[in-house]
């Protein structure tokens, strides 16, 4: 890459690769067959709990409501999500973990953690620590900046 493009497009172009290759390593280890939009959704429920309409989640991971509505359907398949018809909207769903979603979360998380592990005696926890706050404010920035485009 040239050094004269602007930093924060070598910033974020470091991120794209990095997201590629992180990716990649993950759908590796996770167990179960899980693919990564199925991780990410599990990973999305734990983290934020409660009840996620399929056009809420789709919204979230920027993705379309078919997308979305497949991915669910799959984690339903294998009993890591509840689908159920929102009580206020009948025609409308909710999504939610199940608690073999959260095992099974639980489960992706320990095949993970050796890996990382490995890396952060590399690269150090202070490093990873150091970043993680520039790395929020950024993720933070673009999400809002999302909804304003």
């Amino acid at each position: 890459m040239s050094d004269d493009a602007p930093v924060s497009f070598q910033v974020l172009n470091e991120i794209g690769i990095i997201s590629q290759l992180a990716g990649n390593r993950l759908e590796r280890l996770l167990p179960d067959g899980l693919r990564i939009p199925h991780f990410a959704v599990l990973n999305h429920l734990v983290r934020l709990g409660g009840d996620w309409s399929p056009v809420r989640l789709a919204a979230a991971f920027q993705v379309t409501k078919g997308a979305m509505t497949n991915t669910l359907q799959r984690l339903e398949a294998r009993g890591y999500v509840a689908v159920r018809p929102d009580p206020r909207d009948g025609r409308a769903k909710l999504a939610s973990i199940t608690r073999d979603g959260r095992r099974v979360h639980r489960k992706a998380i320990a095949a993970v953690t050796p890996d990382l592990a490995n890396l952060q005696t590399i690269l150090s926890e202070s490093r990873f620590a150091e970043a993680l706050p520039f790395l929020r404010d950024l993720r933070t920035l673009l999400d809002e900046s999302r909804n304003r485009s």
